[in-house]
């Protein structure tokens, strides 16, 4: 019997279009890039508002990437359909960070073992905290993958914050936690699959720092963003 959620008011892919696993960046260009880059024989299954998904295959294994626009609203209505209509099982965001450790430089890669955020996403899931975590699968593999490529991750807390220009200054608050770095999508990310009993993993490269005013340039970055590419890709 045919799925009745599919397809989507967000994704317009047949039942089936979707490998067990997608990797998911902020840019559909930066979707493009990879699907074009590593995958072979890349099919655009999505391109439902310009948010481009593909489905090809990575050293024989069958993989996805779509985009999931920015901010927690946004991945989170991509991850949800993704997990609980297209039977996605993990879900690998691969994006971009600002540093905020002191231990943290740009060029880095970090892998968010949970997301610190100030969203209120959470709260439909229980009227109170909530943590969201990565999973520990995928994280360890992650690690292992790195490592083998010669790259040591830095492994922590992300700050998943729903403003970029943010004038409470969150960011220095949770520095002295001991939170790594801000990006926008990861917790609403792990929420969706501890949800739905999937997976997920964010792995980021830093951009650019709070604090110290690094930043990498433009020129440098597309070879620096390959390195968390093809860490996701290792673990697909």
């Amino acid at each position: 019997m045919a799925n009745p959620h599919i397809p989507t008011p967000h994704i317009t892919a047949k039942e089936g279009d979707f490998a067990r696993t997608v990797l998911m960046p902020g840019d559909p260009l930066r979707s493009k890039f990879i699907a074009e880059t590593y995958l072979e024989n890349p099919v655009l299954v999505n391109n439902t508002r310009g948010v481009q998904g593909y489905t090809g295959t990575y050293r024989g294994k069958r993989v996805s990437v779509m985009a999931s626009g920015m901010g927690m609203p946004s991945i989170g209505i991509y991850s949800y359909e993704l997990f609980n209509f297209y039977g996605v099982e993990n879900i690998i965001r691969v994006g971009t960070a600002g540093g905020i450790g002191d231990n943290v430089h740009v060029r880095d890669v970090v892998m968010g073992m949970s997301a610190y955020t100030n969203s209120n996403f959470g709260r439909q899931f229980f009227d109170g905290n909530v943590a969201p975590c990565c999973s520990f699968k995928l994280l360890d593999a992650a690690v292992s993958a790195a490592r083998a490529m010669g790259i040591e991750p830095n492994v922590g807390a992300l700050y998943s914050s729903d403003v970029f220009y943010d004038e409470a200054g969150g960011a220095g608050k949770l520095k002295k936690l001991g939170v790594l770095a801000v990006e926008m999508e990861a917790a609403a990310l792990y929420l969706n699959a501890a949800r739905a009993g999937k997976n997920a993993l964010a792995i980021c490269t830093i951009s650019d720092h709070i604090f110290t005013g690094e930043a990498l340039p433009a020129e440098a970055r597309q070879t620096s963003f390959t390195q968390m590419m093809e860490i996701a890709l290792a673990i697909a």
